[in-house]
């Protein structure tokens, strides 16, 4: 499919980023996360604060500068300065007005003709405004302009008529608008103010960047000191210094981490520990056979005219040993399989329920040797996406195992049910039973109950390590409950759909 230009650029950037170093740094982080943290409220309270101050100026500027025009507008109707012009008391108002606020003030009648104008360029000309026809109309209006440093105002010149006579017979009193005055007032000293104020502002803002980020460098350093504990602690452990277990208790979450590792380290030990027993006791088992078959083998040599007779049953007997040794080998390495990766599984839609009779069938003629009776129910059809050869190999273990280590008259019931997720498989029987103290170690290779009983039945000790590990292969569970002497329950769980990980 293809990809615009704009998502591979996107995708190598982020690539690009992932590979600097510093930029996974958790303390490259912290210190990052805790510098704009601190910037941006300072730059913003910086901005906000300007921006507070030179509205409030503004409005301050026309507040002061309309009270004024009101009061010079009062002063233009009393005059009649909009009919008669040469009042040099106006004048000089006007004069003194448009000089206090730097600005120029127009005078216009309601005719939009410009009667005085502080700068004298436009008397006697007509103006067009929507400003100028809104106050007309009665409506004040005021604008800043930031980038040329002004407020425009526009104040109408009001005339109060009274209607019906007199004045104590008038019913009604109307303000008319005979003219507006039109008022530009500089905003320099405002500009001038924004501008030191910016410049101390500045100044701050640079002290606080300096601050924060020194505290921002000493709390990157102080909250990733603990990660840097467990780091020492985790090399020690890696170079074999120490074994003790890792306490950081400086916060919760390195306390955490020192736990699982703690944990992990056990696990370690115990899988050490299970290793040098699993070599001790293939070592064992493998050398039994072969000590078997030296001594058959020596004995024959070491005797002259040996009858045929005893030549044959000693070379049976080398082959019962040899079986054993293959029979050990096929189980390790059917073992070996197990612990790789379950891509090695070959999964496909399976019938349980045939499955398990199919199983049982080929058992009961073991039972029937041993006078075992054996029971199986289907409480509901089962289809499972599974290994099928590593699942028969599971339940035919346990059923197996069920047969062999039971009592004479005994019996083995076998039961298949199923949920929306899970199927199980019930092995139960009437057997010898699993010591309490030994049920945590059935699941070890090479580990044996009874050994005494063991060697006469047969089997290398193998048969529940290979059972667990094809259980967990699928995403299962297995339990046992056994009362010593009544009894054996083994239950195993294993999901309907296959979900790899």
């Amino acid at each position: 499919m293809y990809e615009p230009n704009g998502v591979w650029d996107t995708i190598l950037l982020k690539n690009k980023l992932r590979n600097i170093k510093i930029l996974r740094s958790l303390k490259s982080r912290i210190f990052l996360i805790l510098l704009i943290v601190g910037l941006i409220p300072c730059v913003s309270m910086r901005y906000a604060i300007l921006q507070n101050y030179e509205q409030r100026a503004v409005n301050v500027k026309i507040s002061d500068v309309s009270t004024q025009l009101r009061i010079l507008a009062n002063h233009l109707i009393t005059y009649h300065y909009l009919q008669d012009t040469s009042s040099e008391v106006i004048n000089a108002e006007l004069d003194q007005l448009s000089s206090l606020y730097d600005g120029r003030v127009l005078v216009i009648n309601n005719d939009l003709k410009v009667v005085k104008d502080t700068y004298g360029i436009s008397e006697n000309k007509t103006i067009i405004s929507e400003e100028v026809v809104r106050c007309i109309k009665g409506e004040n209006t005021s604008r800043y302009d930031r980038n040329n440093g002004y407020v425009e105002m526009t104040i109408p010149i009001t005339e109060t008529v009274t209607l019906g006579g007199n004045e104590k017979e008038a019913k009604e009193r109307k303000e008319i608008v005979r003219g507006v005055m039109l008022v530009s007032a500089s905003t320099d000293s405002i500009s001038v103010t924004m501008e030191i104020l910016s410049r101390k502002a500045l100044i701050v803002e640079v002290i606080v960047i300096i601050a924060t980020t020194i505290v921002s460098v000493l709390a990157a350093k102080i909250l990733i000191r603990p990660f840097e504990k467990i780091t020492e602690a985790l090399d020690e452990a890696q170079e074999g210094y120490s074994s003790d277990p890792i306490s950081v208790t400086d916060c919760v979450e390195t306390e955490h981490i020192g736990d699982a590792f703690n944990r992990v380290l056990g696990r370690m030990k115990v899988l050490d520990t299970s290793r040098q027993e699993f070599v001790s006791n293939v070592s064992h088992e493998l050398r039994t056979p072969i000590t078997s078959m030296k001594v058959l083998a020596d004995s024959l040599i070491s005797q002259k005219d040996v009858p045929v007779e005893l030549y044959q049953e000693f070379m049976e007997d080398i082959a019962e040993e040899i079986d054993r040794e293959d029979e050990i080998i096929t189980d390790l390495l059917s073992l070996v399989k197990m612990d790789r990766t379950a891509a090695d599984l070959n999964i496909t839609e399976v019938d349980i329920n045939a499955l398990v009779e199919l199983i049982m069938r080929r058992l009961r003629p073991i039972a029937q040797n041993r006078d075992v009776e054996v029971v199986y129910e289907s409480v509901r059809p089962v289809t499972a996406a599974v290994d099928e050869v590593k699942i028969t190999q599971v339940i035919s273990n346990l059923v197996e195992n069920a047969i062999k280590y039971n009592k004479e008259h005994g019996w083995v019931r076998v039961k298949l049910d199923a949920d929306h997720q899970y199927f199980s498989v019930e092995v139960a029987d009437s057997g010898i039973g699993i010591p309490a103290e030994s049920i945590d170690h059935i699941y070890e290779r090479f580990y044996r109950v009874d050994k005494s009983r063991s060697r006469e039945i047969g089997g290398t000790g193998l048969g529940l390590a290979i059972t667990r590990s094809a259980i967990l292969m699928h995403r299962g569970t297995i339990k046992v409950e056994s009362i010593e002497g009544e009894g054996t329950t083994f239950t195993i769980r294993i999901p309907l759909k296959y979900i790899p990980v």
